[in-house]
């Protein structure tokens, strides 16, 4: 199984939009691609979801704030969680 990012949700915070969703890595994994929908990205916040703790946090590979809309990141091999993007 591959790397895959869902998107679940989309809203607007005053001035700002905002889109959350979950990714999921295959066993051997390390991130992948989060297509946000957001033209430009000032903030992502990714966290491990599962039932024991990983060794290392997610991290976005990219510097903020980001064109784009595609935020890379970087994970432990096989772990899954959820993000949250704000943006325009």
């Amino acid at each position: 199984m591959a790397f895959v990012s869902t998107t679940d949700k989309r809203g607007v915070i005053g001035d700002l939009k905002y889109a959350m969703g979950r990714f999921t890595n295959g066993a051997s994994d390390t991130g992948g691609d989060i297509t946000t929908g957001l033209t430009l990205v000032y903030f992502i916040s990714l966290q491990h979801t599962g039932s024991s703790a990983e060794a290392s946090e997610p991290v976005a590979n990219e510097t903020f704030p980001f064109s784009g809309g595609d935020v890379t990141i970087v994970t432990g091999a096989g772990a899954d969680g959820v993000w949250f993007a704000v943006g325009i």
